[in-house]
């Protein structure tokens, strides 16, 4: 039955691809930084926090209506990729779709939900065949009964589909609204497209800047050819004077936002940063919204690292590395951890936010007391090298091996064998452990920093972190630069390829986006990669005092050599090959951006021409890779069934 499905499945997709790769492109890429940097929870932006959202913004249109006290069923069906990565026997272990929707429809947002609760709550829902609509009207419901996974049709918007059903309790259909989740926890449906653009996250359209609504760009057709709404004229006639301008900057793709830094001598992150003043924010409160999005980031590095639980959720049984690979670098930033002796983080000052060059400095001796040992090293019995005793190096005594190590090899050969060794590279390890805690966070379903999806979250706050803690001398300012530069090369990539990697494979989460109207991939992985590097990429070029030019360049070199990353996560989970990607997606962000900064100026693909390569490769790429887990590592990988297969 699954092999039929899944026949289905692929052909649905495929009828829908080729007939959108020609869609319209926006009129300009500028969105707001803070709809690309979301705070949500774990282990999918596309299959958690959107249909999460999906949830909460039907429920609260049904409190609009007052028709929420007379819903007495519930029917939710899901189409496409939901279904297809979503394990009917056990969906507790899969990408957390069902939990999602359900905790939207009881009122929970993917930002403020306390993701401690998720498990109990669900539970509680299955167990007691309860929902409690908003947080206000209980109703019967019955998972096996009221939830439809039809991974063998897709609708035609986009492989992220789900239809959600109220009835009454005579019969009546109430009402009935689908979504599409279509990366990066951005929510559209036919109603949205027009009243509520699709890179606008939030709930109540009605507390909102008017900038963020009746953006054209968001259509993918030109706004004339949709009748307006009710809603629509309203809110129009109110902002009439913010809807007819554009943002005091904008841009579509990388040659123009070159030539915007050129013409008014900015650099890309002051262009982001005056554009986010059309949506209604002041400098003070960008600031503070920065800040918060990297304090989340932070805390959930520090979480992954001091975590005590040592697998992840999950058949797989995967265990948990970062806390290990953190206590073996023993120079951590964070209380109780590898260094307990070590300040917490806990402020933006310079004295708090330290890394281990500052740390390394203040445990160095001084000349003086360099010399002072010295003198005081003859006075000494001297100590001994042997194995199982210990030696004295200024000051530190440093314990050795009990035992000789094991050598594999013959040593009656001409070449001997290697003996082992362990080498410390710092920006490799770090990078690694930082991105590897946060996607063991996200795969555990924590809290998380959409960047651009879950599937590659791991990228951008790893070489942040990286450059706040070895790199920085003012760690506000580069966490600004950062954060806006980054934003600007993701909105490149949402306009011009893909987000999801439902449409793109996990090159456009690690590598780079694309344009989602062209529903070409699949939703959270392979082109997320791609995006999240070139991000990262962009980011620290640009932290490190690189042109614009060069910055982009960087971006260039992150996404070009991620060009057809498959997303083929086994077992359906965000853990394999996910989280190992996203720590070598850090590592190859920091390389792009040296090669650039060593170019010279010196190159031959422009930035632009990579995200056309990257849609092109989209649109070819098989819909079993896209996050379908039908076919690549997803299939080859054989997993002990502790739980029947789906």
């Amino acid at each position: 039955m699954l092999r039929f499905s899944s026949r289905l499945f692929r052909r649905a997709v495929s009828s829908r691809h080729l007939s959108n790769v020609h869609a319209h492109p926006p009129e300009h890429a500028v969105i707001s930084a803070f709809d690309l940097f979301s705070i949500g929870v774990g282990p999918s932006s596309s299959h958690t926090v959107g249909p999460m959202r999906a949830a909460k913004i039907f429920i609260t249109d049904l409190k609009d209506l007052n028709l929420l006290e007379k819903v007495h069923t519930v029917k939710i069906n899901l189409y496409g990729s939901l279904a297809a990565t979503v394990q009917p026997v056990n969906p507790i272990i899969s990408h957390h779709t069902p939990q999602a929707i359900l905790l939207g429809l009881e009122g929970s947002d993917p930002e403020t939900i306390d993701t401690g609760t998720i498990p109990s709550r669900y539970s509680d829902i299955l167990q007691n065949k309860s929902l409690f609509l908003a947080g206000h009207h209980r109703i019967s419901y019955d998972m096996d009964r009221d939830m439809v996974w039809r991974w063998d049709q897709v609708l035609k918007t986009h492989p992220n589909g789900m239809r959600f059903s109220c009835f009454a309790e005579n019969g009546d259909l109430l009402a009935t609204n689908e979504y599409f989740s279509v990366g990066g926890g951005f929510v559209v449906n036919e109603k949205t497209k027009v009243d509520e653009n699709l890179f606008y996250k939030g709930v109540d359209k009605k507390t909102v800047h008017g900038a963020r609504l009746h953006q054209s760009h968001s259509l993918s057709e030109p706004e004339s050819q949709l009748p307006p709404t009710e809603d629509q004229e309203e809110s129009s006639a109110k902002t009439s004077a913010v809807d007819s301008e554009q943002p005091p900057y904008p841009f579509d793709t990388g040659s123009s936002l070159l030539a915007l830094t050129k013409k008014h001598n900015m650099t890309i992150a002051q262009i982001v940063h005056d554009n986010e003043k059309h949506f209604g924010y002041t400098d003070e409160e960008i600031r503070d919204k920065i800040l918060r999005i990297w304090q989340v980031m932070d805390d959930c590095i520090r979480t992954g690292v001091s975590t005590s639980e040592r697998t992840l959720p999950g058949r797989l049984g995967l265990r948990r590395r970062a806390p290990m690979l953190y206590k073996r670098l023993m120079r951590g930033f964070y209380p109780g951890v590898g260094a307990p002796e070590m300040p917490a983080i806990s402020g933006w000052s310079q004295e708090v936010i330290k890394g281990p060059k500052q740390h390394h400095q203040q445990q160095t001796p001084e000349p003086d007391s360099i010399r002072e040992e010295a003198s005081h090293a003859s006075e000494r019995p001297e100590s001994t090298t042997t194995h199982g005793a210990s030696s004295s190096r200024m000051g530190h005594k440093v314990a050795t091996v009990g035992r000789l190590p094991k050598v594999t090899g013959s040593f009656d050969h001409a070449i001997l064998p290697m003996p082992p060794r362990r080498t410390v590279i710092p920006a490799m390890d770090f990078l690694s452990c930082y991105a590897i805690a946060v996607n063991e966070v996200n795969a555990s379903g924590g809290r998380i920093v959409t960047s651009p999806t879950n599937g590659a979250a791991g990228v951008v706050p790893a070489v942040l972190k990286y450059i706040v803690e070895f790199v920085s001398d003012d760690p506000e300012k580069s966490i600004h630069t950062f954060l806006l530069t980054a934003a600007a090369v993701g909105m490149l990539f949402k306009r011009g390829s893909t987000i999801s990697a439902a449409e793109g494979g996990c090159q456009a989460e690690v590598g780079g986006w694309t344009y989602c109207h062209f529903n070409l991939i699949f939703n959270d992985l392979m082109p997320m990669m791609l995006v999240a590097c070139s991000m990262a990429s962009a980011g620290f070029a640009a932290c490190m005092g690189a042109s614009p030019e060069t910055v982009l360049q960087a971006a260039e070199i992150g996404i070009e050599h991620n060009l057809g990353l498959t997303c083929d996560p086994i077992d359906g989970l965000v853990q394999v090959p996910c989280i190992e990607r996203n720590s070598l997606g850090a590592v190859k962000a920091v390389t792009a951006a040296q090669l650039s900064m060593a170019s010279d100026g010196v190159y031959s693909v422009t930035l632009d021409e990579a995200i056309e390569a990257m849609r092109l490769t989209a649109a070819d790429m098989s819909v079993k890779y896209k996050e379908t887990s039908l076919s690549g590592l997803a299939t080859s990988v054989k997993i002990p069934l502790t739980v029947p297969a789906w």
